[in-house]
């Protein structure tokens, strides 16, 4: 047990393990693999390299999840989308990792969320077969990739009525009904990432967040302690970088073009009761959509879009009034009521890392029509890169990274076993489900919501809830800070929970936040 009451385990981050490590890391012994970047490629490529029993060292400039990895619909894909623009190979990969993640690496963190695409006027009847046509192609893949049905259940169609109960802000004028399908969604995405980082951390890497790669080369980095300042190397015998939209900013001839995708935050009241999320149809597109994501924590996330980036790379993107404009636009079609941009209570941007394979074309296709696979790309010193992907492949990309490593740099490694490696806090669904903690932590925590439900139980101050209405407590807050690698407000704030992407909760919370930061850092982190 630590000070904190929980359980101290070998997958636990704190800043105290922080700083031990990195000061063993540091002008220390050669490591086998350096890892640059932890968002989910970053994290998962440290966690299957440690698997392979290689030793491993990663580092992010920031904090776990932050770039891409936490600006994501929080969806896990079935690659429907790819399948209908030919794209095969990369559906049925995504159908296979979605069935991994959601069957045996992250069942707590993974579950089938039902959608509903409503049948309004300005959908076609042609359109609406297409649709269907697509959703049955889809469970197809599902099969193929050999994912139960009781996991993710068949798609159908559905009454006017039907459609009505599940979102009944719905339009009703013209309803013809609704298709339903499902996908797999996470609780949250940046939960994702500290569970394989967890993970990883487990299997002996470490993990060395605020720690920036100056100058990457085939023998490891230079970098520097953004705590302190301080600068030194890492020495490793293969290097990987999966810094995703910063990647070419480390390895030359590596081209990216990012892709922003933008999200709104409305409060439970803006759309009432949600049973399903919304899948509806941008006009003038045959395979995009705007989607309505009901989360756990009562909010509703809307999104997204596919604009292009110029210039410089920002620490945190933001969004655009135009974006924003487009989402309320198309959510506003199919609404009984609109929702005002008053309504809004915040918007969070992504960017995507997509490798631009037009660099020496001359041509610029829309960042949409960009392929969505991964590449793996070595330099002529041997600095393994992957870019490109989205957050369903994260898995393969980390394995073909590794597996590249491996092969150029003669470790002595043997295949992934990543594909059948739990993640912390999993377990079976029958599992989970018996577990003495509240459903909602448990799908945040698997099987340690009985150690977070547990603080709370014993100090009544940290069971309350951090802001009211809103279901994030302060025992959460000082677990993300014993457990998670959480090191200062920030992380707590927009990555350990959610509560930053509402400004107006973050002011709220900001000072209870600070109290509990203190208080753990004050105890030795």
């Amino acid at each position: 047990m630590n000070s904190a009451g929980g359980p101290v385990s070998a997958s636990s981050l704190s800043a105290g393990r922080r700083a031990r490590e990195l000061a063993g890391s540091v002008g220390g012994p050669v490591v086998d693999v350096l890892v640059v970047g932890l968002g989910a490629t970053g994290a998962g490529a440290a966690l299957d390299a440690a698997a392979r029993g290689l030793h491993v060292v990663a580092v992010d400039a920031h904090d776990l999840a932050f770039g891409t990895s936490r600006f994501s619909s929080k969806l896990i894909h079935g690659g429907l989308r790819y399948l209908a623009s030919g794209r095969l190979d990369v559906a049925r990969e995504s159908a296979v990792e979605r069935g991994v993640l959601m069957e045996r690496t992250a069942p707590h963190l993974v579950a089938a969320q039902p959608f509903v695409l409503p049948l309004t006027p300005l959908v076609s009847r042609g359109q609406a077969a297409l649709a269907r046509a697509g959703f049955r192609a889809g469970d197809t893949l599902r099969l193929a990739a050999r994912t139960a049905r009781a996991t993710l259940p068949p798609p159908r169609r559905l009454s006017a009525v039907e459609t009505l109960h599940l979102a009944p802000a719905l339009r009703r004028d013209g309803l013809r009904g609704g298709l339903l399908s499902w996908d797999g969604r996470l609780t949250d995405d940046a939960r994702l990432v500290t569970a394989l980082a967890r993970t990883a951390a487990g299997r002996g890497a470490r993990i060395l967040t605020r720690v920036r790669a100056l100058e990457l080369t085939s023998t490891g980095a230079r970098v520097r302690d953004e705590l302190t300042g301080e600068e030194g190397g890492i020495r490793a015998r293969a290097v990987i970088n999966a810094s995703g939209v910063w990647a070419g900013g480390l390895v030359d001839g590596v081209r990216i073009r990012p892709s922003r995708g933008t999200h709104l935050v409305l409060r439970p009241e803006s759309l009432g009761p949600l049973t399903a999320g919304l899948h509806i149809p941008v006009p003038g597109e045959s395979d995009r959509f705007v989607l309505v994501l009901p989360q756990d924590d009562g909010r509703v996330y809307v999104g997204l879009t596919d604009e292009p980036v110029d210039g410089g790379i920002p620490d945190v993107p933001g969004a655009p009034e135009t974006d924003i404009g487009f989402l309320l636009d198309v959510l506003c079609s199919v609404l009984h009521t609109p929702v005002r941009r008053a309504d809004v209570a915040g918007a969070f941007a992504g960017l995507r890392p997509l490798l631009d394979t037009a660099a020496h074309s001359g041509t610029a296709p829309r960042t949409a029509d960009l392929s969505r696979r991964h590449a793996v790309l070595t330099s002529s010193e041997g600095v393994v890169t992957v870019v490109g992907g989205k957050l369903t492949t994260y898995r393969r990309m980390a394995e073909d990274a590794v597996d590249t490593a491996v092969r150029v740099r003669g470790l002595p490694a043997g295949p992934s076993p990543t594909a059948s490696l739990p993640l912390v806090g999993a377990a079976p669904p029958h599992v989970l489900a018996r577990l003495p903690a509240p459903r909602r932590l448990v799908r945040r925590y698997g099987t340690e919501a009985p150690a977070v439900h547990a603080l709370g139980a014993r100090d009544a101050r940290l069971g309350e809830p951090v802001l009211p209405g809103y279901p994030v407590t302060r025992a959460e807050l000082l677990w993300s800070l014993r457990h998670e690698g959480a090191l200062d407000e920030e992380d707590v704030l927009d990555r350990r929970t959610r509560i930053g992407l509402v400004p107006a909760d973050r002011a709220t919370a900001l000072d209870a936040v600070r109290e509990i930061v203190d208080g753990a850092l004050a105890q030795g982190g």
